[in-house]
């Protein structure tokens, strides 16, 4: 054994204990090899400054990677074994000396005994974060990145802000859909990926030229310390309601993990904030921001700095009259629905808070593509409307049909269904909204991964009282259930397809296969068609 003395040790930065989702089968890291540096540095100058429980060897080794997954372990990894709900890390530590790991981190002390260094820490997913920062040359240091949070809209905020300040090409995005890193761009694996895989792919971006960065960051990567440490410009608070409280427990720790990005929880404060007023739970945020902090505020309330008035949906467009401290616009978005509007006033408060004009942001609006599965319109010749959208809690669920009401002159039709292994205290309420908002559902199947269909029904069925329960079909095959929303749908209806947006697939029991609601769609509407026509 060595003392801490030898890993030029100080004090360890704030470590809180934090509920852990290591999972063996799922710890894909495509982009976490490569180095960012011309020299390897070494495990004591990665370490340097993070306080030690115990630890064995000299910290002379040199480190090529830092790797979670003991199955992609190489020689130079440093292995991180993080613990969690479903396996744990400390189970592989041998078969990652094994492999050829310099030194494992980890939060048991492996004895004076085990074949290769060890380090123990007090918080291994905050020492990965704090490692991978220095590891990857602090590319935060070098982005101007705005973190936007909330239960909804993450990603239709996050493209739509990343459009107005400049697209693609020069600003990168981490996020639900898509990873864009300036000169590329990867399918994303997780909305808020591992902290090692944060700043590898913020490295890309630095590499290629990016100067800003926009991120979707979810509860679970603030509480699993996937940001800790990440210099953030701007921190954006879009709302909270209902979801992952399996997760959670409870709304208020929801909530506090959220706050937590706001006050330093995560670390660093940011510099800036952006909140949604027109949320409750926003508004009670703005009032404990600390002291000092310079927040945008926006939303409907009559008190926020950016907020809009006089909104008129249309099946095509929506129109509102902006209003900011300099001046007013009239607005015509391309984004459909109320919510939309919010989402749009997060954009443009982001846009703010970093300097830019409104009226210039406002020029970019009308080339704005649209978000992938958010509320993407499938035109395939049919004579009613065909929607696909996201919308996986009960709030999201009630706002899109309060949205589609207004723009349907005939009935509204909803597929939707709610993921295995998750959140059950959901799920009756989802069925409840959209029985409150259609004429007819179908209940189907989403990702029900390792949970029977019929345990998911039976949550679901807890709505189905006995005025409604007439409206509502469950039918186990997601392919069987569009067809039939299609074959009941009339020349003014809408048929909206709710629930899994832009996935392209479905998880059964560790299975995954091809699923894509708009291909689906799509091609059954041509099929009908086309079997019309023979007939």
């Amino acid at each position: 054994m060595i003392g801490l003395a030898e890993f030029q040790i100080s004090t360890l930065l704030s470590s809180v204990s934090s509920r852990q989702s290591y999972s063996r089968t799922s710890s894909a890291q495509p982009v976490n090899s490569s180095r960012r540096f011309p020299m390897n540095p070494s495990v004591s100058e990665l370490i340097g400054g993070i306080e030690l429980l115990a630890g064995k060897g000299d910290g002379d080794r040199s480190v090529t990677c830092l790797i979670t997954d003991s199955r992609r372990v190489v020689p130079g990894a440093l292995f991180f074994a993080i613990g969690g709900l479903r396996t744990d890390g400390n189970f592989y530590v041998e078969e990652a000396a094994d492999r050829g790991a310099v030194t494992i981190v980890t939060e048991q002390d492996l004895g004076a005994h085990f074949p290769v260094d060890f380090i123990q820490v007090k918080d291994v997913r905050e020492t990965l974060a704090l490692v991978s920062r220095r590891f990857y040359g602090n590319p935060d240091r070098k982005l101007r990145i705005a973190g936007i949070t909330g239960t909804n809209g993450k990603t239709t905020v996050s493209m739509l802000t990343q459009h107005l300040l400049g697209g693609h090409d020069s600003v990168g995005l981490l996020g639900t859909v898509r990873y864009d890193l300036g000169k590329r761009t990867l399918p994303s694996f997780k909305t808020t990926p591992e902290s090692v895989d944060v700043y590898a792919l913020l490295s890309q971006m630095v590499e290629n030229g990016c100067e800003k960065a926009i991120m979707e960051i979810s509860s679970h990567g603030i509480d699993q310390k996937r940001v800790h440490g990440l210099n953030l410009e701007i921190a954006v608070f879009l709302n909270l309601t209902q979801d992952h409280i399996d997760y959670h427990k409870t709304m208020e720790a929801y909530y506090e993990a959220k706050k937590s990005l706001f006050i330093g929880g995560t670390g660093k404060a940011p510099k800036a904030a952006v909140i949604n007023v027109d949320c409750p739970y926003g508004k009670r945020l703005h009032g404990e921001l600390p002291g000092g902090l310079p927040a945008v505020t926006f939303g409907l309330n009559g008190d926020a700095l950016i907020r809009a008035k006089n909104v008129q949906l249309f099946s095509d467009r929506t129109e509102f009259d902006l209003i900011w401290p300099e001046g007013r616009a009239s607005v015509v978005s391309p984004l459909l629905g109320r919510y939309n509007v919010s989402n749009l006033l997060a954009a443009l408060a982001i846009g703010r808070a970093k300097g830019y004009g409104i009226s210039a942001l406002l020029h970019e609006l009308p080339s704005f593509p649209g978000v992938p599965g958010r509320m993407e319109r499938i035109d395939a010749g049919q004579e009613f409307n065909v929607l696909v959208d996201y919308a996986h809690t009960d709030d999201a669920l009630k706002n899109a049909c309060e949205m589609l009401q207004e723009i349907t002159l005939g009935k509204l039709i909803i597929v939707c269904g709610c993921g295995g292994d998750r959140d059950r205290s959901k799920r009756a309420p989802m069925l409840r909204a959209a029985l409150d908002g259609a004429a007819t559902v179908f209940a189907t199947s989403d990702n029900p991964r390792s949970e029977s269909i019929e345990q998911i029904f039976e949550d679901m069925r807890e709505a189905c009282t006995p005025d409604v329960a007439q409206r509502v079909m469950f039918i186990n095959d997601r392919k069987r259930a569009i067809s039939l929303a299609l074959d009941v749908a009339g020349s003014e209806d809408c048929v909206l397809i709710a629930g899994k947006g832009h996935e392209t697939f479905q998880e059964f029991d560790g299975t995954v296969i091809p699923f894509d609601d708009r291909q689906v769609a799509g091609e059954l509407i041509r099929l009908k068609a086309l079997n019309t026509k023979e007939a």
